[in-house]
């Protein structure tokens, strides 16, 4: 499993529509409407690399309204049921 965040910027009339074209492509779990320097934050989960390879070149790019992204892929995956069963007792 591969996990990654693209940081988007939009076109200021289309933040919304870019949104909603972002989170119906698969492998895009949610899309986050931000403040800052970014407008837009997906989160990315998929199988493979080459995946996520092919959603931002074939896919993402071609999302209209877009002015620019900035993609990071995560190294580890923490979540809070990773950190509760790190402290668990017994078996």
């Amino acid at each position: 499993m591969i996990n990654a965040i693209i940081l988007i910027n939009a076109e200021r009339t289309k933040i919304n529509s870019v949104a909603e074209q972002l989170v119906s492509l698969t492998g895009i779990t949610d899309v986050y409407s931000v403040s800052g320097r970014f407008d837009l934050v997906a989160v990315i989960r998929l199988p493979h690399a080459e995946d996520l390879a092919e959603l931002i070149t074939e896919k993402v790019t071609k999302v209209e309204g877009i002015t620019q992204t900035e993609s990071m892929v995560a190294f580890k995956t923490l979540s809070k049921s990773d950190m509760a069963s790190m402290f668990e007792l017994g078996n």
